[in-house]
Order: C-alpha cells, then sequence, then structure tokens
C-alpha cells in the first residue's frame, strides 16, 4: 500500500533527468538531520537529543539514475535562548526557504502544536511543499494516519503528505519519489561520488561538537563551540586540533572531567567517527577555551563561521 497522498502529483511519464534543492525544516528535535542522514546512508549532520544541534546549513547531496538531490538541512527554528546566535540560526531558515526548489516540513505524529505552527507561518505558498511525518511507526497502523493528515491538510496547503520513519528507513524510498516529481528537469550539478559542499575541517568540528553535546547532556548550556585551529593532511593521516570554546570558567571543569577523563570521551569518540567518514587514521588533540559572550558577539559569531 502506498502511503504517500500526492496532492499536487507531476507526471510520472517524464523520465528526465532532475536536479534541485530541498529543504528540510521544522521545529528542534523532529528528526531532520536524522532524516538527511539515512536518505544519504551516513552519517553527515550531527544528531542530538538537544535543541539546537544543527547550526549551520549543511547541504547532502543523493544522486541516483534519475535525479540528484540536494538536500539542505537547517537548524531548527529557535524560540528561546534569544541571543545573535539564536537570530543567526532563524535567519538561516528563512533564507534558505526563499532559495529552495521544495520544501520538506518535518513533524512528529500525534499534534501540530504551537512550535510547529510557528514554522508553518513561514512556509512559502509559491513553490512545492511536503508535509513529511516523521516518526509513523509509532501510530501504528496507517489508518490511524487518515485523520491526522485530514487536520494537517487544513493548515496549510501541503503539496503531498508524506509519513516516514527515518530512524528504521521505512517509506524514505516513496518520499524520494515524491520529491523527484517536484525537481526541475536539468542536469547534475555535483559529481556522483559527492555528498557535501562542506570541507573536512568544518565536517570534523561538527562531529567534536556533537559529542560535547552527547556526552554532558544539560549540564553544558547551549554556549558551547568548536574551532579547528589547525588541520594537516599527511598521506592518509589527518592531523587535527581542535578547541572546545565555552562561555564560563565554570564550565572547563565539566567537559574536562576528573583527571581529564570527559575530555578524553569525548575526544576519542568523535575521532572515530572522524576516522568513518573520512576514511582514514585521525589524530585529534583537543582542549577548552573560554571566551566569555561569544553567542551574543556579531564579530565572535563570524570568526566561528555563523
Amino acid at each position: 500500500m502506498n502511503s504517500t497522498v500526492d496532492l499536487n502529483a507531476g507526471d510520472e511519464s517524464d523520465k528526465k533527468f532532475r536536479c534541485g534543492t530541498i529543504a528540510i525544516v521544522g521545529r528542534p528535535n523532529v528528526g531532520k538531520s536524522t532524516l538527511l542522514n539515512h536518505i544519504l546512508g551516513l552519517k553527515l549532520s550531527i544528531t542530538s537529543r538537544k535543541a539546537q544541534t544543527t547550526r549551520h546549513r549543511l547541504l547532502g547531496i543523493h544522486t541516483t539514475t534519475d535525479a540528484q538531490f540536494l538536500f539542505v538541512d537547517t537548524p531548527g527554528f529557535q524560540q528561546k535562548h534569544v541571543n545573535a546566535l539564536n537570530r543567526s540560526l532563524n535567519k538561516t531558515v528563512t533564507q534558505v526557504l526563499t532559495e529552495v526548489d521544495v520544501v520538506l516540513f518535518v513533524i512528529e505524529p500525534m499534534h501540530l502544536g504551537e512550535a510547529d505552527r510557528l514554522v508553518l507561518k513561514m512556509l512559502p505558498k509559491n513553490k512545492p511543499v511536503l508535509l513529511v511525518v516523521n516518526k509513523a511507526d509509532l501510530m501504528g497502523d496507517k489508518g490511524n494516519l487518515l485523520p491526522l493528515i485530514q487536520d494537517f491538510d487544513t493548515e496549510f496547503p501541503f503539496t503531498a503528505i508524506v509519513p516516514v520513519s527515518a530512524k528504521k528507513n521505512l517509506y524514505l524510498d516513496e518520499l524520494l519519489s515524491t520529491i523527484c516529481q517536484h525537481l526541475p528537469v536539468q542536469n547534475a550539478i555535483y559529481g556522483e561520488d559527492e555528498l557535501t559542499d562542506k570541507n573536512e575541517r568544518f565536517l570534523a568540528a561538527e562531529m567534536l561538537r556533537e559529542k560535547v553535546f552527547r556526552f554532558l547532556g544539560d549540564e553544558i548550556p547551549y554556549s558551547v563551540a568548536v574551532e579547528i585551529e589547525k588541520f594537516e593532511l599527511e598521506g592518509k593521516l589527518r592531523r587535527i586540533h581542535a578547541a572546545i570554546i565555552v562561555d564560563k570558567e565554570s564550565q572547563k571543569p565539566m567537559i574536562i572531567g576528573k583527571g581529564g577523563e570527559k575530555l578524553k570521551q569525548i575526544s576519542t569518540e568523535a575521532r572515530q567517527d572522524m576516522e568513518k567518514l573520512f576514511g582514514g587514521k585521525v589524530w585529534l588533540e583537543t582542549w577548552v577555551k573560554v571566551k566569555s559572550g561569544w553567542a551574543d558577539d556579531e564579530r565572535a559569531l563570524k570568526s566561528l563561521g555563523y
């Protein structure tokens, strides 16, 4: 049974190659980065249960025989902790929405909350917007989704409604097929073996930042960043020197841990993820630096790539 409800399907007989950009938007923690990673078949976009994990516009490239999908993973739209960093994140979301060919609005089943509705108000009405109901496996029988879909359809003129489960790889092929129908007919922009437009230096910083979020839970606030101070390639070995930046001196011992054990754990797991992604050995040295107020300092944000 096809679970996709396509409200404005394209001509399936048109087999010309298609290529276009797709924004993945939604409130924090609905599974946007997880969705991208499972479509790509590798861990490119970092994930954690903390909101604000994704901070940058990240392009994930998925190429098939029929199309090239250029997915833009965006930060979750921020309503709390209003500072220069979050204003920058929200600006990224709004800018991406004006530039892409297709928009995926990702929500969780059961309800459309106020945080979802805030993003809903930003969605463009002049381009295809697909409602992606993630974690659909939690709903049990697909029939349980029908009332939910009808409710959502009254909120916005969605082009299609596609239930998926990113973590379980359910219905992702149906999602790709639906997206493809709404991409422009044009040649591929990137090579078929390219996966992202970001360099390894950027990806290394993201892998390390993810481990800080994962291992410290709610102990460390959002004012944590990673700066790669040196990245050297020696044959197949990558030597990486990275600084974990915190807002207050009191936060340093939280990351370092007793006898340096916490920092060692963070660094080891980050290094292992880097080696998987880069396909080679990594020598990683990390330390912790204090930059007071960096998250509300425009100059500091710019130096960190925001």
